[in-house]
């Protein structure tokens, strides 16, 4: 199992939450006004690595879908903006892939690109934001360990509206994406959400949720060696608690909050990591006859929704379009509407 990814993505989120806890109220009022506001609202949540692998498992990429024993199961629009309150409406998370990101970094993030890359520096990013020395010390707890980082980025955080507050929220931004939402792997950030960020009153047009679940497909049809999820994985985690309760994964330790996402905890299991995947997988195979009528019911009807469809609609869960030119390559990340109804 990758656990070095899985410690990668937990070490994310906290960078993430850092700086948006450390920028002035105005800041995170414009982060909050972009709809990114409730999904940096959620706890901290351990990462389920046994869960992960179980599900991907039975992930078909020709189906674009979960196979079970009873059908075929997906994450559905529906369930992003339940469960993590990203906007499913609004203009599609489109743009061009620039063969060189240079000058765009140069004026935007006055960050270093190297010159025929599309890449930026994670360390730098960091550093532009006031997060040096970002390891966690012995013996910190994870509370002490976030307000230290904090404390520090506040100090080089602009306090006051103005270009250089610009600068810092396209930074936090490219964090944010790169690292949080649409993680990929490998330590450098991709910049291709950029030139999205040039104007920041449009950023909260675009429908991020519908991009999110489009990275998530293609995170599972990755490869079969990839054995962590792409991006926020917490969403996926969530997801399994709220459709297969009896596998014992969640606590839902704050009824009532929403998005979903806020309301469950990942419970602790001390078994070793191949024992855990097997009973699961285990569980999973004989899910159906776990529990009574009422638990099964509610699978039946996704499974005919999802069986109702086209085989054209679920070939794919990815809209992309790529046409060449002067500029670059053409992509789109998006779900179609219509594939969900």
């Amino acid at each position: 199992m990758d656990l070095q990814g899985e410690m990668r993505a937990r070490v994310s989120w906290t960078l993430v939450l850092t700086v948006f806890l450390a920028f002035p109220p105005f800041q995170r009022e414009r982060v909050e006004e972009m709809g990114f506001g409730e999904i940096l609202g959620m706890e901290r949540m351990r990462v389920d690595p046994a869960l992960t692998q179980a599900l991907r498992s039975r992930w078909d990429t020709e189906a674009t879908a979960f196979v079970f024993p009873w059908g075929h199961m997906i994450p559905s629009l529906e369930d992003v903006s339940r469960i993590t309150g990203l906007r499913i409406y609004g203009r599609p998370v489109s743009g061009y892939t620039y063969p060189c990101y240079h000058e765009l970094a140069e004026r935007l993030l006055d960050l270093p690109v190297e010159r025929r890359s599309s890449l930026v520096s994670r360390v730098a990013l960091q550093e532009s934001l006031g997060l040096y020395n970002a390891g966690k010390n012995v013996g910190e707890s994870e509370d002490e360990y976030l307000e230290r980082l904090a404390r520090v980025s506040r100090r080089e955080l602009a306090s006051e509206p103005g270009p250089q507050a610009d600068l810092d929220l396209r930074r936090f931004l490219v964090l944010f994406l790169g690292r949080l939402l649409f993680a990929t792997r490998g330590d450098a950030i991709h910049c291709h959400f950029l030139p999205l960020l040039e104007d920041l009153g449009e950023v909260g047009g675009y429908a991020w949720g519908a991009a999110f679940l489009a990275h998530q497909y293609d995170g599972l049809s990755a490869s079969e060696r990839q054995t962590s999820t792409s991006g926020f994985y917490p969403f996926l985690q969530v997801w399994a608690y709220l459709h297969f309760p009896a596998l014992g994964r969640g606590d839902l330790a704050r009824p009532g909050l929403v998005p979903i996402a806020r309301r469950w905890d990942s419970r602790r299991d001390t078994c070793h990591l191949v024992d855990q995947l097997e009973r699961l997988q285990e569980a999973i195979d004989s899910y159906p006859y776990l529990d009574e009528k009422d638990r099964i019911e509610p699978l039946k009807r996704m499974v005919k929704k999802v069986e109702g469809r086209s085989n054209a609609s679920t070939a794919s869960g990815e809209n992309w379009k790529m046409r060449g030119g002067d500029k670059g390559i053409k992509w789109n990340l998006q779900i179609k509407m219509d594939e969900t109804k």
